[in-house]
């Protein structure tokens, strides 16, 4: 009787198994919507941990690196252009829907579960490498700033997370493809203090995960095939 409950338990448990622990890296395509005119794309990198409190409910903190450019000093009357040599880090709570909805029977669903929103709270260390504050057509113009300034922010991500599952049917590798806005609270991500809207800095990261241990169980089955 005894060994009939446990392999009907183990039966039950198959598919419900995952790590509570990840260790991941990724790059993002980065632009800045501040007081230069001219947005220019540039990349960054990060490397991240997650805690896993169900395989839908996460906590991350993550660090990255980059540069941030933007502005031109020829084509726009300001003058305003800038590179930004950046340190960042965050932490967020992510909540897939999987967390919320039924997606057991439904192959729509089991796709839709894996949709999630983020938000959480960043501080940016901004070096401003190269930075023009006078303008060539206005005489005397002139943007003042910071060539060195600590900034908190607000980070919003919408995404999606692919899971990859091993042999024992348990999430092991995580894809991950978002969209972020990240919302300071400053106006010195440019090097430029003008007008009266904060900076705003946007993000398009893909990244991977590998789970690392402390293996758990959850309450409905993760994986639907």
């Amino acid at each position: 009787m005894f060994f009939a409950m446990a392999t009907f338990t183990a039966k039950a448990q198959l598919g419900y198994n995952f790590s509570q622990h990840d260790l991941g890296f990724g790059i993002s395509n980065n632009q800045v919507y501040g007081d230069a005119e001219k947005t220019t794309s540039t990349v960054s990198g990060h490397i991240n941990y997650t805690y896993n409190a169900t395989p839908f409910l996460n906590y991350i903190v993550e660090f990255q690196a980059g540069s941030l450019k933007g502005g031109d000093s020829i084509a726009y009357r300001s003058g305003r252009q800038f590179k930004n040599n950046f340190i960042a880090g965050t932490f967020r709570a992510q909540l897939q829907a999987g967390e919320l909805i039924d997606y057991s029977g439904s192959p729509v669903m089991d796709v839709l579960k894996n949709f999630y929103g983020s938000v959480g709270v960043g501080l940016v260390s901004n070096r401003i490498k190269e930075v023009s504050r006078y303008s060539n057509t206005i005489s005397g113009f002139y943007t003042p700033g910071k060539d060195e300034s600590t900034e908190f922010y607000v980070p919003l991500k919408l995404g999606y997370e692919y899971k990859i599952f091993n042999s024992y049917n348990e999430p092991a590798v995580k894809i991950d493809l978002g969209y972020q806005i990240n919302l300071m609270t400053g106006d010195n991500l440019d090097g430029f203090e003008a007008g009266s809207r904060k900076d705003v800095w946007t993000q398009i990261t893909l990244g991977v995960k590998f789970s690392i241990g402390g293996l758990t169980s959850y309450r409905k089955p993760i994986n639907n095939n």
